[in-house]
């Protein structure tokens, strides 16, 4: 019987585990046909989730942990889950139900019959969602798919449904710095897009503030695409455009109609513009630069306390 690994990281869940375990857990008496085998990946959590974890494992020969010896974020507890599964099919979805387990079965059915290496999942709606966060979520897609070489769907999730090929695939991308949703398209493979409303949290708070939420964006420009190296590039040409022309504007200037003292404020305002446009170039690369710099340092992604 093939076997489906059930990828879940977890911050701080330990509200919503008891309801999510109850939904996986229907969703698995439903699916005679697959073994399944629930992963949980306790990333360094405050509160209680790794005490009701383990209250899964001892009722239930299915249920899997890996616990990290502090908080390493996200990606690190997707790329752990990936490497701890043994299953024929992963699927990786959050605790928190926002995230419908229902859509297995039907994932399922389009890896199995329908040819695809994949099945993953979009919000069509951001209901619920401040109007700020949706603004600027939405400017994030448009302006990532504008300057990468791939794309990702406006409104994406994690939550999705891959063969052993697939996941293998996303193995073998050991880089540091990592962003998912750019590597699951990086890879490639024959992809289902399935739709659902946006669904709010069944309990708990999320953990992804704005602040977070326009660092992890910034993770995902510089982690595949070059472009904003391009715009410092430019950024210098364009000012050495300008400055050249400026000289001889100031030289016929002078000639013609002598050399009269300018006010400094116009003077300050463009050192100011230009010292500013120098600082954003100089971030662009400091950035690139640290990528590098944590990459060839060569450190584990995560370290791992307990599992079993």
């Amino acid at each position: 019987m093939e076997v489906l690994s059930v990828v879940v990281p977890c911050f701080n869940e330990e509200e919503v585990l008891p309801l999510f375990y109850d939904e996986i857990a229907k969703v698995a008496g439903t699916l005679n046909q697959l073994q399944f085998e629930f992963l949980f990946v306790n990333d360094g959590s405050s509160d209680g989730t790794l005490e009701v974890i383990k209250k899964f494992r001892k009722k239930d020969e299915r249920v899997h942990y890996v616990s990290f010896s502090r908080n390493f974020g996200k990606e690190a507890a997707i790329y752990a889950g990936l490497k701890k599964a043994s299953g024929d099919y992963v699927v990786i979805m959050d605790a928190d139900l926002q995230d419908p387990p229902s859509l297995i079965a039907e994932m399922y059915k389009a890896v199995k019959y329908e040819g695809f290496d994949c099945v993953a999942t979009k919000r069509s709606t951001r209901e619920g969602e401040p109007p700020v966060r949706s603004f600027f979520a939405r400017c994030f897609y448009r302006l990532f798919n504008k300057i990468s070489k791939i794309e990702i769907m406006d409104g994406a999730r994690d939550y999705r449904f891959m063969t052993r090929q697939v996941v293998d695939a996303i193995l073998s991308m050991t880089e540091y710095n990592r962003f998912s949703k750019g590597i699951f398209s990086w890879v490639g493979f024959k992809t289902k897009w399935l739709e659902y409303s946006n669904i709010q949290r069944a309990a708990g708070k999320t953990k992804w503030s704005f602040w977070k939420l326009f660092l992890y964006s910034i993770e995902g420009i510089t982690a595949f695409s070059t472009v904003p190296l391009a715009f410092a590039s430019v950024f210098g040409i364009i000012f050495c455009f300008l400055a050249f022309l400026m000289i001889i504007v100031i030289i016929i200037k002078t000639v013609i109609w002598g050399d009269p003292t300018s006010g400094w404020p116009s003077l300050v305002c463009i050192i100011c513009m230009l010292s500013g446009v120098q600082m954003l170039c100089i971030g662009i690369l400091g950035q690139y630069l640290a990528k590098t710099y944590l990459e060839s340092k060569n450190r584990p992604v995560y370290i791992i306390k307990e599992e079993e």
